[in-house]
Parts: C-alpha cells; sequence; structure tokens
C-alpha cells in the first residue's frame, strides 16, 4: 500500500502547528526564576524543525486506533530530547556548530553556559511532563517514561554520539557505521513510534514488532539522507553548512559506500520501511508518508 503523495505534507503540518501551539503554552506556563534561560530554552525549542519524531508519535498512536490527543504530550516530551540534543550537540567541545536551520546556535545566540543550563532544563522538563501527560494511566506514562529513558541515553542517543566524536578521522565498516546511527538518531526515532503505540492499551508485541522494524529502518533512511544533503545539499536550503561533515573528517555513508551506493542504501531502507507496515491497514498511511518525506526531503 503506497501513501498518497500529499498526506506527507498534511500530516506534518498538522502536527507541526498542533505540536508548537502545545510547546509553547507548556513552556510559557511552567515557572521560570531566569527570564534569560526562559529565552534560551524558547529559543531552541520553537525556532522552526520539521517535528518528524513528534509526527511519528502521533502517526503511530493513529496506526493503533488510537486518538492522536492522547499522544500529543508524549510528542512534546520527545521534541524538548531533540531540542536538547541539538543544543549540546553545536557546542564547541562537541560539533562546535555556529548555524543550526538557518540561524546562529543557541551557544551563539547567548552564551555558551547559557546554552548547555538551557538543555540541562528542557531534559529534565520533558520527563516532567511525560511524567504527568494527560489520557494515560500511571503504567503507560512509567513505559513510556522507561523508552525515552533508554533511547536518550547512553544505551541510545547519548552513547551514539559518544561513538561519533570517538570516530572523528577514522574508517568505519558499514555495521560500525550503522551501530553508530541506531544510537545517535535512530533510537529517539525508534522511541517516537513505540510512544505512539503505547497510547493504545490493546496493542498486540506484534504490531510493536513491526512498527519498530519500521523505525529503525526510517531512522537509518534520515541519516543516510542527511550524510547525502551534507554533500548534495545547499547551505541555505538546509540550514547549516554544507559539507561540515566532510570537513571534520567525520564517517558518513556517501564516503563509505560512494555517492550511488549511498542511494541505494537509502532506497532499500524505504523499502524495509513500507514492507515492515504490511500488518496494517490505511491507518498507518501518515507512517507510509512520512517514510517517503523522510528519503526525498531537501533539508
Amino acid at each position: 500500500m503506497t501513501a498518497q503523495p500529499f498526506l506527507a505534507e498534511s500530516f506534518l503540518e498538522t502536527a507541526r502547528a498542533r505540536v508548537d501551539a502545545e510547546l509553547e503554552r507548556r513552556i510559557e506556563a511552567d515557572g521560570h526564576p531566569s527570564d534569560r534561560l526562559q529565552q534560551a530554552m524558547r529559543y531552541g525549542v520553537l525556532g522552526g524543525g520539521k517535528r518528524i519524531r513528534p509526527a511519528l508519535c502521533l502517526a503511530a498512536a493513529v496506526a493503533v486506533g488510537e486518538p492522536a490527543d492522547n499522544a500529543l504530550v508524549p510528542a512534546c516530551a520527545l521534541e524538548l530530547i531533540h531540542a536538547y540534543s541539538l543544543i549540546h550537540d553545536d557546542l564547541p567541545a562537541m560539533d562546535n556548530d555556529e548555524l543550526r536551520r538557518g540561524r546562529p546556535t543557541a551557544h551563539i545566540a547567548f552564551d555558551e553556559a547559557t546554552a548547555i543550563l538551557a538543555g540541562d532544563a528542557l531534559q529534565a522538563m520533558a520527563f516532567d511532563w511525560l511524567a504527568g501527560a494527560p489520557g494515560l494511566n500511571d503504567t503507560v506514562r512509567l513505559s513510556m517514561v522507561r523508552e525515552l529513558a533508554r533511547a536518550s541515553g547512553h544505551g541510545g542517543m547519548v552513547g551514539g554520539q559518544a561513538i561519533d566524536l570517538a570516530s572523528v578521522g577514522k574508517a568505519l565498516s558499514i555495521t560500525e557505521l550503522e551501530t553508530m546511527h541506531r544510537h545517535k538518531t535512530g533510537a529517539l526515532i525508534e522511541a517516537s513510534v513505540r510512544m505512539g503505540a503505547l497510547t493504545a492499551a490493546h496493542v498486540t508485541k506484534q504490531q510493536l514488532a513491526d512498527l519498530g522494524q519500521y523505525a529503525r529502518a526510517l531512522g537509518l533512511a534520515f541519516q543516510v539522507q542527511d550524510d547525502l544533503l551534507d554533500v548534495e545539499g545547499d547551505t541555505s536550503v538546509i540550514g547549516k553548512p554544507q559539507g561540515s561533515d566532510v570537513a571534520r573528517g567525520k564517517p558518513t555513508f556517501p564516503a563509505l559506500l560512494g555517492i550511488q551506493g549511498a542511494r541505494d542504501h537509502l532506497s532499500q531502507q524505504k523499502k524495509l520501511a513500507h514492507d515492515s507496515l504490511a500488518g496494517f491497514g490505511s491507518e498507518a498511511d501518515p507512517l507510509r508518508a512520512i517514510a517517503d518525506y523522510v528519503v526525498a526531503r531537501t533539508h
């Protein structure tokens, strides 16, 4: 089953609007002793972005027959974690980037200490929101907190970033490169899909397994396309310096497989993502459409 071509942008735009409104409302409602810290937090979270992870969370809930409303706060928690990770990844001690989404990175717009604190605060806020997410029982909330913690920490995103930093200037095998990105990028994408599915009390083990396979394929596809955009993209479109990964000596899929080999690998992951949803009907079309969007995006 192939998703309608207009569905991805329509679903993503609706998801982005709902998530942005909820993020704005909740961040404003939370108490902040420091105006400058709140400004940096808002800068990191509300400064644009595709909202792929929140959209996946909402789409996965719909795929298992649940209203997207029940997944809205978990979706926002995922975006808070993603925003904190970008703020910290851009720091001089990490990737040392000065441009993100076409704007100065947080440590440039504010200062390094404020950027670090903003990331710390967003991470803590994510778990606070998730622990009190409305429309879910305590068992589901606890399962989601565990999903997000595991995907965010040393066994997931942070662990992947550590591997990434240690791999600069080194030649990795395809297995090593995929392992790094399954942690750095893929873990949070998989958590996004699983957390959306967990909103349904009736979700089956088979559905979770199929959705997990979809998410793992999508996570790799997302990274391969990122690597291709770093080589072929335009700085004004991708929102960060073109060629920055190559300049730092980072291992990438095009460097390992060549441009055509990376494109072939991208197509394989897209097919696997679609095949993983064979047991679902039209209710999973938003997930199918997001997979199509990920491999075709230009930024």
